[in-house]
C-alpha cells in the first residue's frame, strides 16, 4: 500500500516552507485560509507544524503561492532565507527601493535552490574550484586589486590575454551559480552560504560589456568578502566603503592585465606611430570592455593623458555608431537567465523521467511551449557534443 508522504514529512519544516512561500507572494494567513476553506487559526497551526495538511489542501496552497507540490515535499537542505541575509545590505534603503530589490533577491534564492534540487535529483553536484578567501587587510586598494587579479589568472590558467567567456569560466571553472535577471537600478547581487556556495545575479538589461564588468565586480566580493551579501545599486554611495572601492578596481586588472595590455598597446603604437581612435575601439573590443573602462585603465598606466574620457564624452562620442562603422560586433555571450550547467541538469532529469515537463518549465522559468523548444535545443547540443567526442576518440585510435 502506498504511503502518503504527508504522513511522514517533518511538519515543522513543511510549515516553515509554506510560511516563506505565502509571505513571498504577499498573502496573509487569512488569505491562505480562504484558499482551503478554513479559518485563519488553521493556517497558523499548519505553519507552526501543529496541524497535518491534507493532500488536497497542499495542492490548493501550492497553486495559490505559485509553486508546485514538489517544492514543499521533496527533500532539500534548510537554508537561511536570503531576505534575512540581505537585511544589513539594504537596511538603509527607502521602502520604494526595497520594493524594487526584494523580488530579485527572492528570485535569485529560488533559482539557487532549484539548482541545488537539480543536483540532488540527477546526483551531479556542481564542482567547486574555490580559492581560499583573500586577505586584503591593510593593503592599498590598487595593489590588492592587482595582486588578487594576477593570482586568480594564474590559478585559472588564463595567462595575460582576454577572457572571452567570462560567465562560462566562473560558472564551470570556479563553480559559482550565476543568473541573469532583469533588474532596474542595480547591477548585481552577491550572496554566499556553505550549502549553495557563491550565488550571483547580474542585470540582464545592461549591455554585455557592463555585465562582464559587474560579474568581475561581484567575483571580487566572492574572493575577498565571501560571507558578506551585497546589492550593488547604481550610484549608491556618496563615499564608497573600502570593500566597494576594491570591487570597483579589480575588474580593470582582471579583465585587462597590465602585461598583456602594455604589449598590445605598444604593438599598435609602433605600427601606426601613434595610438589612434580606431586602435582604442579595437582594443576595447578585444578585451570585451567598454571604451570608458579601457580609457580609464590606459590613463591609470599613463598611456593616455588624464581626462581623455571626459573630453571624448564632451565631444558627443557615439560609441555604438563608431563600433558599427568599424564592423566591431558586440561581444558574443550567452544571455540565458540560467547557467548552461543548470540547463543540462534539467534536461537530463527530464529525459531520465525524474521530473515532469511542467517541472522542467518551472526550473527554466518559461511556459511549456518554450520549455519544449529549449529541450529540443539542449538535446541537439548534447548530440553534437557526443558526436564531437566520438570523432576525437576515432582520431586517437
Amino acid at each position: 500500500m502506498a504511503t502518503n508522504i504527508l504522513e511522514t514529512i517533518d511538519l515543522n519544516h513543511l510549515g516553515e516552507l509554506l510560511q516563506q512561500a505565502r509571505k513571498k507572494c504577499g498573502m496573509t494567513q487569512a488569505d491562505a485560509a480562504s484558499v482551503i476553506d478554513a479559518v485563519r487559526t488553521t493556517i497558523v497551526a499548519i505553519e507552526k507544524g501543529e496541524r497535518r495538511l491534507k493532500p488536497t489542501e497542499l495542492i490548493k496552497l501550492a497553486r495559490a503561492y505559485g509553486k508546485t507540490v514538489s517544492d514543499f515535499v521533496q527533500p532539500r537542505p534548510v537554508i537561511e532565507p536570503f531576505e534575512v541575509q540581505f537585511r544589513s545590505a539594504i537596511y538603509d534603503r527607502s521602502e520604494a527601493e526595497q520594493g524594487q530589490i526584494d523580488p530579485s533577491i527572492s528570485r535569485l534564492e529560488e533559482l539557487c535552490q532549484h539548482y541545488l534540487q537539480l543536483e540532488k535529483i540527477v546526483d551531479a553536484p556542481l564542482p567547486r574550484n574555490y580559492p581560499q578567501e583573500y586577505d586584503v587587510a591593510n593593503m592599498p586598494i590598487e595593489a590588492a586589486a592587482e595582486s588578487i587579479a594576477i593570482a586568480e589568472r594564474q590559478r585559472l590558467g588564463l595567462g595575460d590575454g582576454p577572457i572571452p567567456l567570462l560567465r562560462d569560466l566562473l560558472e564551470q571553472g570556479v563553480g559559482l551559480r550565476i543568473f541573469y535577471l532583469k533588474m532596474s537600478k542595480y547591477s548585481g547581487i552577491y550572496s554566499y552560504n556553505e550549502l549553495l556556495g557563491g550565488c550571483i545575479a547580474i542585470n540582464a538589461n545592461h549591455p554585455e560589456e557592463r555585465r562582464r564588468w559587474s560579474l568581475a565586480h561581484e567575483y571580487l566580493h566572492f574572493l575577498a568578502h565571501r560571507r558578506k551579501p551585497v546589492v550593488d545599486f547604481d550610484g549608491q554611495y556618496q563615499r564608497k566603503p573600502e570593500s566597494e572601492r576594491l570591487a570597483d578596481t579589480f575588474p580593470g586588472y582582471f579583465l585587462m592585465p597590465t602585461s598583456g595590455l602594455l604589449a598590445r598597446f605598444n604593438d599598435m603604437y609602433r605600427t601606426h606611430g601613434k595610438f589612434t581612435p580606431t586602435n582604442l575601439f579595437t582594443l576595447a573590443h578585444y578585451y570585451g570592455v567598454s571604451i570608458e573602462a579601457l580609457v580609464n585603465r590606459l590613463e591609470s598606466l599613463k598611456l593616455l593623458p588624464s581626462g581623455t574620457w571626459d573630453r571624448l564624452r564632451d565631444r558627443g562620442l557615439k560609441v555604438r555608431q563608431v563600433q558599427k562603422e568599424l564592423g566591431l560586433q558586440g561581444t558574443s555571450q550567452r544571455t540565458d537567465m540560467t547557467p548552461i550547467h543548470y540547463q543540462h541538469l534539467a534536461i537530463e532529469a527530464l529525459d531520465r523521467g525524474l521530473i515532469t515537463e511542467g517541472r522542467f518549465a518551472t526550473f527554466l522559468g518559461v511556459d511549456r511551449l518554450e520549455a519544449r523548444q529549449i529541450a529540443e535545443s539542449l538535446r541537439e547540443e548534447s548530440v553534437g557534443t557526443i558526436e564531437d567526442s566520438t570523432q576525437l576518440d576515432l582520431l586517437q585510435v
